[in-house]
């Protein structure tokens, strides 16, 4: 009875397999699309509809009409036009829907219908990318400092609200209530959706390198979830960063490009093929990419060389110091120590002071490290940041100090969000037990 149900079971799938086959590339095909385009599609109809919502809104019903669609006819030639074109039409009818209420509305679906050039493929301003607008958009001096990282985090590369709430350290409602009064704030002021002229860009360019170095940040090691890593963000700002460079080759732009860049070379070999960490001193150097260094370590001499340089810069000349370092037993610790003084007077902050003294515990030994950190959580800062309490840990553990690094470890377990973090921060507590 078993082998006649498994070869009946087999006979369903094989009799049904064409069908499903098609069917299952089609729709691996639009998920590989969505993580692609998604946010190009949306930044496009942005443009298009004038409208984020509106433009949510048909980015939505631009891929449920894919799904239905693609799996019958194949996947087109150029999805990203599909659908843009589609997110388009789909507005179109959703606004002449509306115009039954308002009658202004039917002016705007008549204009939308009519335009014949395609929406996909239109370049204004010699910018050939939509996204450059939508973040300059996002970033508007208009809105609040909060409000733009949080809306352009949101829009231009597609987090949550949850995921954007751990990167604030703060609330989902709270984040949504900043979005909404965003979207509200360039709607009723008519902030336009455009590139800055060029002398207007300098001061508009700390808060969209903020949002960009955010962005990669999350990518580099995610906030959240069973990734330590998302390639799609790294990559994300990546771009952003080299479309900024050649707009506006500013040293912080250069910089932070750099930094990106020398962090981003060690994604090979900065996990597990089943997705556990590796430590920086224990990583395969040889899986590094060199391309990647040899790039970053260019701009970063070309930044430093302007003697304009800031935060960014600094960082990038740190991370510079290890991607030239052949093993780690090579790490020139004195000088990553030197340049995170610069950065503290440049840039003071608890997380600046936190690595400091890691850099400071590998020069000068554990204690000297552990005086420092423990003298940030005794100020209450960093209380909520699991790394902290890890880096304590680890100096414990380094001093023989079992107890205490016991106590540290299971307060960063508690605070981690990222489970491949807090798996490796286990394994290092039940280490200390055996």
């Amino acid at each position: 009875m078993i082998a006649q149900w498994h070869h009946t079971t087999q006979l369903i799938t094989l009799e049904l397999m064409p069908e499903e086959a098609a069917d299952l590339t089609a729709r691996r095909a639009l998920e590989d699309i969505y993580r692609a385009e998604s946010r190009r599609v949306f930044a496009t109809l942005v443009r298009v509809l004038g409208d984020f919502d509106l433009a949510e809104e048909a980015l939505h019903d631009a891929f449920a009409a894919a799904m239905e669609q693609w799996p019958r006819e194949g996947v087109p030639k150029n999805p990203r036009s599909w659908l843009v074109s589609a997110g388009r039409f789909k507005a179109i009818d959703v606004i002449r829907r509306r115009a039954k209420f308002d009658a202004s509305l039917g002016e705007i679906a008549d204009r939308l219908n009519t335009e014949s050039t395609d929406p996909a493929a239109r370049d204004d301003e010699n910018i050939e990318d939509d996204r450059l607008r939508l973040i300059f958009t996002c970033c508007h001096p208009a809105l609040a400092a909060d409000a733009r990282t949080a809306l352009t985090l949101r829009e231009v590369c597609g987090l949550t609200t949850e995921e954007i709430a751990r990167a604030f350290l703060t609330n989902p409602p709270t984040i949504a209530q900043r979005i909404v009064r965003a979207k509200s704030k360039i709607k009723s002021a008519k902030i336009p959706y455009q590139v800055p002229a060029r002398a207007d860009l300098p001061e508009r360019l700390d808060t969209v390198l903020h949002v960009i170095y955010l962005v990669f940040s999350e990518g580099y090691a995610a906030s959240s979830g069973e990734s330590l890593t998302r390639a799609d963000l790294s990559d994300e700002a990546i771009r952003l960063g080299r479309l900024i460079t050649e707009l506006l080759p500013e040293p912080e732009v250069i910089g932070l490009l750099a930094l990106m860049l020398l962090q981003e070379s060690r994604r090979a070999a900065r996990a597990t093929a089943g997705g556990e960490i590796i430590l920086l001193e224990d990583q395969d150097r040889s899986l590094w990419n060199r391309e990647q260094i040899a790039e970053g370590l260019q701009l970063v001499q070309r930044a430093l060389a302007t003697r304009a340089f800031g935060s960014y810069s600094l960082q990038a000349a740190i991370a510079a110091v290890h991607a030239q370092a052949a093993t780690a037993d090579q790490t020139d610790w004195s000088q990553i120590a030197a340049l995170y003084d610069v950065l503290l007077r440049t840039e003071p902050s608890p997380i600046v002071e936190l690595n400091r003294a890691v850099a400071i515990a590998m020069r000068d030994g554990p204690q000297a490290g552990l005086d420092l950190i423990n003298g940030i959580l005794s100020r209450g800062e960093l209380s909520n940041f699991h790394l902290a309490h890890a880096a304590r840990a680890e100096l414990c553990r380094r001093l023989n100090r079992t107890a205490d690094a016991k106590e540290a470890y299971e307060q960063a377990i508690a605070l981690a969000n990222q489970d491949p973090e807090r798996r490796f921060l286990e394994n290092r507590l039940a280490a200390l037990s055996r």
